[in-house]
Formats: structure tokens, sequence, C-alpha cells
């Protein structure tokens, strides 16, 4: 699995087929002080995923699936 597709699997579990962006938007519309904790959860999700090598999040991702991926 590259980091790419571990990406596209927990960009789907978390804002199902929201864009990442958009769900922030969205959150944002419904109430800023919420949209403010959204925007800074989504940084620091991205920043998780910059700075985390691919083979652990390949293992994260594989642990909150439940499932072991084949090689």
């Amino acid at each position: 699995m590259t980091k790419a597709e571990a990406v596209q699997i927990l960009d789907r579990l978390i804002f199902a087929e929201t864009d990442p962006e958009d769900w922030v938007q969205d959150v944002w519309g419904l109430s800023p002080l919420l949209g403010d904790g959204a925007a800074r959860l989504f940084d620091a999700y991205r920043g998780l995923i910059e700075c985390c090598p691919p083979e652990q999040l390949e293992n994260f991702v594989q642990t909150v699936l439940g499932t072991q991926m084949p090689d």
C-alpha cells in the first residue's frame, strides 16, 4: 500500500464522501468556533500523515480497518 492509498482510505473513513477541505468549511458554516477546531484538527491530521513513515501509516490503516492487507 502506498502512502497515497493509505491517505485515501483514511480520508474516506473520516470524511466519508466529502472532500476534507469541504468538511472543514461545512463545520465552519455550522459554527465558527467548531470550524476553527475542525481546521486545526485537519491541519494536525495532514501534518501527522506527512511525518509518518509509510510502513507505520500502512500498519495504522490496517489496524483501523481491522484487517491485514496482502503484500
